[in-house]
């Protein structure tokens, strides 16, 4: 078990202050478990106060125990009934906030009334983009977790292959992928700041089931039941199709992306062909990708590619595609940049994303991903497990 070291929280508070005070705003309330475990080192249900200068201030409801032993911050209080926190946080030295930020982006609207009211006159903003560019750049610590967990991942793979069986149905194979990920210290589910997108950490599909579905991802499936309709299903695994594997180990809270597909026997011609012009598109994308690069470039060149391809009405899921090719990726699945036409964010050295080049047809999906970190001199590719179609 890993905790967040000391020196690690104080530049993540850091940074985050400088843009505070670029901004003009006071101070930022976090209470999203994701930016908490990112600022803190712990999700345990709490408030924390970042001001725009001096020390954060961790108010912990349940359990203060485990906050105390999980978080290096120094200030770390019991806080019993949230009426309280504004003259805790007097005692800290703040609370005349003229300008207080919130998560807006994830906070609900009957919590933010409950703020408003326990902070005015203090202006509500919007703290949730600062809060994102500031984990869209990994440090050297964060990075050294990704690498870890790509050893790991690439040993998922190899064991798909060596499980995977002729008439075993796609939940089958997917329950055993993720008994043998819990015994690596898989952690069983996955976080996604996007409202009301849920998904399986593990997601397996095989031929005809390429059910398009709610989730913003090229491949849906039918899954086991319309209040939860996406993924594997009771369908057999059967002879000469794809099984499409979208799965990556998260790592002491740190989520990697990738995808291979398997098959047992031999792919019919067309989707073999869209698997090459997937690979095509990848190692374009590797190659253009370099910092200051705006990240909307990487998307376009994918969309040419494909669009000049006998699969151009296939990309990035059918019928219905998606406006994007890859994403940011760490705590949370769908963090920045987002590699979608349109976005200027330029690449930077510490950023790390999945590049996810796939096509989706009524009889299967195809497709390849990888995570990368963005160094000075372009991409490191961390998830490095064979990229060709896996027969068996």
């Amino acid at each position: 078990m890993r905790y967040t070291p000391k020196s690690e929280l104080n530049q993540r508070v850091a940074k985050l202050q400088k843009l505070l005070q670029k901004k003009d705003i006071d101070g930022v309330i976090i209470i999203q478990n994701a930016d908490l475990f990112y600022f803190t080192g712990t999700v345990q249900q709490s408030h924390l106060c970042i001001p725009a200068e001096g020390k954060p201030v961790l108010l912990v409801k349940k359990s203060y125990e485990r906050a105390r032993e999980e978080s290096a911050l120094d200030d770390i209080v019991y806080l019993d009934n949230l009426k309280d926190m504004l003259a805790v946080l007097r005692n800290y030295g703040y609370g005349n906030f003229k300008t207080l930020g919130f998560e807006l982006d994830v906070l609900p609207v009957n919590l933010y009334l409950r703020y408003q009211k326990l902070f005015a006159p203090a202006k509500i903003v919007d703290a949730s983009p600062l809060i994102r560019i500031v984990r869209m750049v990994k440090s050297d610590y964060e990075l050294e977790i990704f690498r870890d967990a790509a050893k790991i991942n690439a040993e998922v793979f190899s064991y798909v292959s060596d499980h995977l069986r002729e008439g075993m149905s796609e939940l089958k194979l997917n329950a055993i992928i993720d008994a043998y990920s819990r015994e690596k210290g898989y952690s069983g589910f996955m976080r996604i700041r996007g409202f009301n997108q849920d998904l399986f950490q593990t997601m397996v599909v095989s031929g005809e089931n390429t059910y398009p579905s709610y989730f913003w991802g090229a491949v849906g499936g039918k899954g086991i039941s319309p209040a939860f309709a996406q993924g594997a299903s009771d369908k057999p695994i059967g002879r000469n199709e794809p099984v499409f594997v979208d799965y990556g180990f998260i790592l002491d809270g740190y989520i990697l992306d990738q995808t291979r597909v398997y098959c047992i026997g031999e792919l019919p011609d067309h989707l073999a062909q869209a698997y090459g012009t997937a690979v095509e598109i990848l190692k374009q994308m590797e190659k253009l990708a370099r910092p200051g690069l705006p990240c909307g470039k990487l998307h376009d060149l994918a969309l040419k590619i494909a669009g000049d391809s006998p699969f151009a009405g296939h990309f990035t899921g059918y019928p219905t595609p998606l406006a994007f090719v890859g994403h940011g990726i760490g705590i949370e699945l769908d963090e920045l940049p987002v590699i979608g036409h349109g976005f200027e964010t330029p690449l930077e050295p510490g950023m790390v994303i999945a590049l996810e080049p796939k096509f989706t047809f009524p009889d299967g999906a195809v497709g390849i991903e990888n995570t990368y970190v963005v160094t000075q001199s372009g991409l490191e590719t961390v998830t490095v497990y064979d990229e060709g179609i896996q027969y068996l």
